[in-house]
């Protein structure tokens, strides 16, 4: 398909049918290290990726989270914003967001015919050269650098997809870079070795650009070291120039003092679970310092603004809870690296009774790594499976999760709604207060039950990574 008649149709059917063309792209997972495409595109729009300044992120886990955060704090400064993360729960436009809101379907639609024109051209041009059509990613990538110029936006805070060297998004110049902790995902793509992983994330780092450091291994520190010093950047460490000095768990959220290179922020409400929440947010602000210093030295924050920017940050499918009598918490982590992080935030923050988890993985994922990490969070897990053509089905899954938990503890279950009834009924069997379900291992598994428990119809829920 390369053109779409959308005469006729309403809003909300344009956007199904613009969508279901993406779709039909390469997806976002089928890597191909090259940007020649992106930036083409990008050239015949005028480089509109060029058009406001950018915190560009990348990182294993923590990047969403930490992205929120940052467009949070800036936007707070009254400037304008677009943020663009991945991947989306209920509709693509959440990839694309401006102000804080996804991009208005009206205003989505309206882009897609201004834009499509230039996609078709590419896709031509690189198929006169025997390659393939712009992906998934690619297109909203553009869509996104696009929307944000059209706005316009003062700045925009950008999640890369995969990796960094060759992500689509890396046609943009990054004022400051925010490496998130590296840990093993996208082998497949990326690399077999924390080394490798690093020195492809390492490549957002921009010449002359400021770059935010959350800890990290002793194999990544120096790949990330090295690069820093070939493009004469300027480095901000956690546990040298920032840290979390303090942090105090409570209801809704914790309580935390964070110093950056420019001030102490003491007694800070984050409404969001677990430890590396804290330390998520010390990157978002460490990052909102230099931006707003327009590379000068860090510049400290009003301390009323930084609260009432935190105060409002959620992400959708991250630790959220998306209904009550039992609790059921639905969480996207899809790594052994971000399992550990959420059963650390579990066990800090809940005190639940028996805790039954609904699992499925894709299939490019580490199962094994997972099922052992949620192991002993879990009294007893039900095996499921999304309806990605990339999950991996029950019948593979269900043996695996048998070897790990034992097969007294292990259900299976086809069908996502079985497996959350099955979930439920076996929580409340083994105790009557404090129950609780969770749901996690892919975020299309959590985006099918965030829609079948409603919470995709709720504003302002959820807990974020």
């Amino acid at each position: 398909m390369t053109d779409l008649d959308l005469g006729g149709l309403s809003l909300e059917e344009a956007e199904r049918e613009i969508y279901a063309h993406i779709v039909s792209r390469n997806p976002e997972h089928d890597f191909e290290p090259t940007l020649d495409r992106v930036r083409e595109a990008c050239d015949l729009l005028g480089s509109p990726q060029h058009a406001y300044k950018v915190i560009h992120l990348t990182g294993t886990n923590g990047k969403t989270s930490t992205a929120r955060m940052t467009e949070a704090l800036v936007r707070e400064h009254g400037l304008r914003t677009g943020l663009f993360t991945s991947p989306h729960l209920t509709t693509v436009r959440e990839r694309i967001q401006i102000d804080g809101e996804p991009i208005a379907r009206e205003d989505f639609v309206r882009l897609w015919l201004d834009v499509a024109p230039i996609l078709h051209l590419v896709d031509a041009r690189s198929a006169e050269a025997g390659g393939p059509r712009m992906s998934f990613f690619e297109v909203l990538v553009v869509l996104a650098y696009a929307a944000f110029a059209d706005a316009p936006v003062d700045v925009a805070v950008i999640e890369v997809g995969m990796g960094g060297v060759w992500d689509a998004t890396n046609v943009a110049d990054g004022e400051v870079a925010v490496v998130t902790p590296v840990g093993l995902d996208h082998q497949e793509w990326l690399g077999d070795s924390l080394a490798d992983i690093a020195a492809e994330k390492a490549g957002i780092i921009k010449d002359g650009a400021a770059v935010v450091l959350a800890s990290q291994s002793e194999s990544v520190e120096p790949v990330l070291a090295a690069a820093i010093e070939e493009r004469s950047a300027r480095a901000y460490r956690e546990d040298d120039d920032l840290e979390v000095v303090e942090r105090q768990p409570g209801v809704g959220g914790q309580l935390v003092t964070l110093r950056t290179p420019a001030a102490t922020y003491t007694d800070v409400f984050v409404p969001l679970y677990g430890p590396y929440q804290a330390h998520n947010a010390l990157l978002a602000l460490a990052a909102t310092e230099l931006l707003l210093a327009d590379g000068g030295a860090p510049a400290s924050l009003a301390g009323e603004t930084v609260e009432a920017a935190f105060a409002g940050v959620s992400s959708p499918g991250r630790l959220e809870a998306v209904r009550t009598a039992p609790l059921i918490l639905v969480d996207a982590a899809h790594n052994p690296h971000g399992i550990e992080a959420l059963v650390t935030a579990l066990d800090e923050s809940f005190a639940f009774e028996t805790l039954v988890g609904v699992v499925g993985i894709l299939k490019d994922k580490d199962a094994e790594g997972i099922l052992a990490a949620l192991e002993p969070a879990l009294a007893h897990v039900v095996i499921t499976a999304s309806s990605s053509p990339r999950a991996i089905p029950v019948e593979e899954l269900g043996p695996l999760a048998n070897e790990i938990f034992g097969e007294d503890r292990v259900t299976v279950a086809e069908a996502l709604p079985d497996a959350i009834d099955a979930a439920v009924q076996r929580s409340e069997r083994d105790s009557d207060l404090g129950a609780g379900v969770l749901v996690v291992g892919s975020i299309t598994l959590v985006a099918e039950a965030r829609v079948l428990t409603g919470a995709d119809r709720r504003k302002g829920t959820g807990q974020a990574r």
